[in-house]
C-alpha cells in the first residue's frame, strides 16, 4: 500500500505547505519524500542538527539518491562552527515561501515549528563574551538565574534551550518569556497548511532507534567523526548532535565502539521522548498519523 493511502493522506490538498513533525527515526522524512514525489513541492528542512554541512549520515540527513529525486532546501548549509539559530532559520525560509514550489517542512526541531506558526522574538544577538561564560556553567547554575514563566516554556532537559533563555537574560537584561510575548506575527498559518504529526508509540520506536545508529555505523558515520576530529569542539552545537559526542570518545580512544553505541542510542531514546512530549503539549491540533500501523 502507498504510504500517503496507509496514512489516510492520499487526497490532502496539493496547493497547501505542509508540515511534518516528529521524533527521531520515525519516518518523517519518507513521508516529506512521498508528498513531494506525489503531489509537487520542496522538501525543506526543520531540524537543527541536519543543517551543518560536516554531518550527513550521523543526523540522518536525506541521501543524495534521495536529494535527486525532489528539490531539498536548508540541509547541510551551515558550517560547523556558525552561529544560526531558530531566528536564522526563519530569514533562511522566507524567500522559499513565497516560490512556486509548495513547500513540505520536515524535522524533529519544535522551536522551529513554532518559529513558523506562532513567530518568533525580535531578540538581539547574544555576545561572543556571554556565551563563552555561559559554555562554562552547568545547566542547573542556569536555571537558578531564569524566572518560573520561562521555565515553564522550555524544555529545562535541554542545556541549549536552558544556555539559550540565560544568555537572553545576561545579555539584554529581560527574560526570554518577556521577549516571546511581544513576538511578532507568524509566517504562516496552522490554518492555511496541512500539519501532521508523527505519533510513534515508545516501544515501537526503541528498536528503530538502535537499528538506524547501526546503520549509520555501516553507512560510514564514523568516516564524518574521523573528518572532524581536529575541529573538534564540544562548545559548538553542531558537535553537540546526537551521536557525535559518542563517537567522538570513541575516535579518541576513551570509550569503545560498544560503548558508544549504548551511550548514543540512550541518548537518542531520551531525546525522542522530549520530541514526544513537546508535539503532543504544542501540536495537539495537528493530524495525527502512527507510523507503527503500516511500518
Amino acid at each position: 500500500m502507498d504510504i500517503l493511502d496507509a496514512f489516510g493522506l492520499a487526497h490532502i490538498r496539493a496547493d497547501q505547505p505542509v508540515l511534518i513533525a516528529g521524533p527521531t527515526a520515525s519516518g518523517k522524512s519518507a513521508l516529506a519524500l512521498a508528498i513531494a514525489r506525489s503531489g509537487g513541492g520542496v522538501v525543506i528542512n526543520a531540524d537543527a542538527s541536519q543543517i551543518y554541512g560536516c554531518w550527513r549520515t550521523i543526523t540522518a540527513c536525506p541521501s543524495v539518491a534521495e536529494e535527486a529525486l525532489v528539490p531539498h532546501k536548508l540541509y547541510r548549509h551551515v558550517a560547523y562552527d556558525a552561529p544560526y539559530s531558530a531566528g536564522h532559520w526563519l530569514r533562511d525560509i522566507l524567500p522559499l515561501l513565497g516560490g512556486s514550489a509548495r513547500p513540505i517542512f520536515v524535522g524533529g526541531t519544535g522551536l522551529y515549528f513554532s518559529a513558523l506558526t506562532n513567530g518568533l522574538a525580535d531578540i538581539p544577538a547574544t555576545p561572543p563574551e556571554v556565551r563563552k561564560a555561559a559554555d562554562d556553567l552547568t545547566r542547573e547554575h542556569m536555571l537558578a538565574a531564569l524566572d518560573s514563566t520561562t521555565c515553564a516554556r522550555i524544555d529545562v532537559q535541554n542545556r541549549a534551550r536552558v544556555q539559550r533563555a540565560y544568555e537572553v537574560l545576561t545579555a539584554t537584561g529581560t527574560s526570554l518569556a518577556t521577549w516571546q510575548d511581544a513576538t511578532p506575527a507568524p509566517l504562516l498559518n496552522t490554518a492555511e497548511a496541512t500539519c501532521i504529526v508523527m505519533d510513534a508509540p515508545k516501544d515501537w520506536l526503541t528498536p528503530r532507534i538502535a537499528q538506524r545508529f547501526d546503520l549509520m555505523i555501516d553507512d560510514g558515520a564514523l568516516d564524518e567523526i574521523a573528518a572532524m576530529k581536529t575541529r573538534f569542539d564540544p562548545a559548538l552545537p553542531s558537535c553537540r548532535a546526537i551521536g557525535v559526542p559518542e563517537l567522538m570518545a570513541h575516535a579518541i580512544g576513551e570509550i569503545s565502539l560498544d560503548q558508544a553505541r549504548e551511550a548514543a542510542i540512550i541518548a537518542t531514546r531520551q531525546y525522542a521522548k522530549r520530541q514526544r512530549t513537546w508535539f503532543r503539549s504544542k501540536m495537539k491540533d495537528w493530524i495525527r498519523v502512527d507510523p507503527s500501523q503500516i511500518a
